[in-house]
């Protein structure tokens, strides 16, 4: 199982930056997949980005109500994921929810997930 530790949440005004972080142990694969995932109360949790990566390639996957502002990263060496959050819009407040999955993860449903951080909150304030 791998385990996942989440920081970098917290308020902003809208138009603002954050930076969530995502370190991850545990990962016996060569194969995974990371990304974010958010939710708000009474509502599914919805993907947000994804970075998938094996022995040759890697790759990225946004939502598209992300699309141009939040750029995911990963630093090979500190086995981390990051999630660029820019231009930051009221909407985009949620609890966020870091995941990981030792596969190339196609479908980005929460269920294809085996590992999740304990979430990190992000307020976007009008």
């Amino acid at each position: 199982q791998v385990q996942l530790v989440e920081s970098g949440g917290g308020l902003v005004q809208a138009g603002g930056s954050l930076r969530l972080s995502c370190a991850a142990s545990g990962f016996t694969s060569s194969t995974n997949t990371m990304g974010w995932f958010r939710q708000v109360p009474g509502k599914e949790r919805q993907f947000v980005a994804v970075f998938r990566w094996n022995r040759s390639s890697s790759g990225t996957d946004y939502a598209d109500s992300v699309k141009g502002r939040f750029t995911i990263s990963r630093d090979n060496a500190k086995n981390t994921v990051y999630l660029q959050m820019n231009s930051l819009k009221p909407e985009d407040t949620a609890v966020y929810y870091c995941a990981a999955d030792d596969s190339w993860v196609v479908r980005m449903t929460s269920s294809n997930f085996g590992s999740w951080g304990q979430g990190t909150q992000v307020t976007v304030s009008s």
